[in-house]
């Protein structure tokens, strides 16, 4: 049901040369690394700064150029702002918000692998993003080291082979597309090799906030594999939706790599029926499908960012009622202890 997508693009020679491999790295490399680089981007003056920054809580900025460009200079509400700009609400305390809201460790049969989900297993493959929400569920996550997480892949790997039920793997982390095209390829050839395993998932958020990573080379090892394709792409408000993006999305596209949206309902960011409205036209259109909409998880540091699960009811069954079906995206939180995620109906 996903339509090819609308949006103005450039021929597949084009993209291939607008983004070449060593540009998104570089791009990376270039970041935004603290709160005053981005707000001297977005013209904010150093009173201004002083009542906008705070102390990071120990989860450092980064934010991609790319990201930023979207921004609008000097609003402080702008919704993608918000999304990644240390406020002093972080250091507000609640008793039901912790640093580890899912309680993911009784899932974790060995380092790198999370197994609560039947036919389907998650595999930690990297432990760094190209850009660091405020509101991640895994903000205070122990990662290990890139190296460590490389040399965990094996064990993951055996684990995996030893359990015929996987049907499925899903890439996530941090963020699987920050991995090298090397340490990715590498990565998909050994799941690849597993004959059980029909399906690869890989959930980023790098083809909405630094779209460059979606180079022709990756698009087409995608194509080749045997395994059937999703990418799982992490767009919360349609601002984040420009022309890169579209470019990225319609190359992955060509390449028989199904595209689905999962977005977290943010107060201040997303969480009226226009902005949601807005960003499941602007994804069909670059030919993605809403699919989730994630009530916020219960993470430390992120009280600010919370929608009570009435008011999301109610903004999805506006939806439902204003706009068709497909449209719409599945209203869900992940609850600890349990072994899928929790679907609601309308209110």
């Amino acid at each position: 049901m996903i339509p090819q997508s609308t949006a103005q693009v450039e021929p597949l020679s084009l993209i291939k040369h607008a983004n070449p491999p060593e540009d998104w790295r570089t791009q990376l490399r270039e970041a935004y690394r603290t709160p005053q680089q981005l707000l001297n981007a977005l013209g904010f003056s150093e009173a201004q700064q002083a009542t906008l920054i705070a102390d990071d809580q120990g989860f450092s900025t980064l934010v991609p150029k790319a990201f930023a460009q979207k921004m609008q200079p000097q609003d402080p509400t702008d919704p993608l702002l918000l999304q990644v700009l240390p406020r002093y609400e972080e250091a507000v305390k609640h008793p039901e918000f912790n640093d580890d809201p899912l309680q993911e460790a009784q899932f974790n049969p060995v380092p790198g692998v999370v197994h609560k989900y039947q036919g389907r297993a998650l595999l930690i493959a990297a432990g760094h993003c190209a850009i660091n929400c405020r509101y991640c569920f895994r903000r205070h996550y122990p990662y290990s080291d890139q190296k460590r997480a490389r040399n965990e892949w094996r064990q993951s790997l055996s684990y995996i082979k030893k359990h015929a039920d996987i049907k499925e793997i899903i890439l996530s982390g941090g963020d699987p597309l920050a991995l090298t095209d090397v340490q990715l390829f590498e990565l998909i050839a050994a799941i690849e090799a597993i004959p059980h395993v029909k399906r690869l998932r890989i959930h980023s958020r790098l083809p909405i906030v630094l779209p460059q990573r979606i180079t022709l080379e990756l698009c087409q090892r995608l194509a080749h594999s045997h395994l059937d394709c999703v990418m799982v792409v992490h767009a919360n408000h349609a601002n984040e939706l420009g022309k890169d993006v579209a470019q990225a999305c319609a190359l992955l596209r060509q390449h028989q790599v199904q595209l689905l949206n999962q977005s977290v309902l943010l107060a201040h960011v997303n969480d009226t029926l226009t902005c949601l409205k807005e960003l499941s036209e602007r994804l069909f259109e670059f030919g993605i499908m809403p699919y989730y909409l994630h009530l916020p998880d219960h993470v430390a540091g992120t009280t600010h960012f919370f929608v009570n699960l009435k008011r999301g009811q109610s903004l999805v069954a506006k939806m439902q009622a204003s706009m068709s079906g497909y449209l719409v995206p599945r209203l869900v939180r992940e609850e600890p202890g349990k072994k899928s995620k929790t679907l609601y109906s309308q209110s």
